[in-house]
């Protein structure tokens, strides 16, 4: 049993599938890092200089006075769709690249597929059939 779960995991398509989540996981630390240090500062000014992570709603009157998003956390319930609008912006821009690349990969196969070959010659027996159609129409 242990050998058939070695010969499994050591498969080509589960090796490929690791590194794809390892890359994926590096990679939406770089994009969560371009939309919360790069984007959303740029939004929240355009907005009027707020950080969109301080908005939430305050579901008990102590999370409600609090000043900060992890202080109305602290103090009680609250909804946080500040960091839910952070967060589905992060989905976009993934989703976005990941469009992209896959676009790219779906070019980059579609030209390294052969051309249509050029029509196969008529065979011998296809010729005759061609002839004898050609007198038939010639004599009508």
């Amino acid at each position: 049993m242990l050998q058939e779960f070695k010969k499994f995991a050591m498969r080509g398509n589960v090796v490929d599938l690791a590194i794809g989540v390892i890359i994926g996981a590096a990679f939406g630390k770089i994009v969560d890092s371009l939309v919360n240090d790069v984007i959303m500062p740029v939004i929240g000014r355009i907005f009027g200089g707020l950080d969109f992570t301080n908005y939430f709603i305050g579901l008990t009157p102590a999370s409600s006075q609090a000043s900060t998003y992890d202080a109305a956390r602290k103090a009680g319930a609250t909804l946080g769709y500040g960091t839910f609008i952070t967060v589905t912006v992060n989905f976009v821009i993934i989703a976005w690249v990941m469009f992209l690349v896959v676009r790219g990969m779906n070019r980059l196969f579609k030209k390294e597929e052969a051309a249509p070959a050029p029509p196969a010659p008529p065979t011998r027996q296809e010729e005759l059939l061609t002839e004898i159609r050609d007198l038939l129409k010639a004599r009508a």
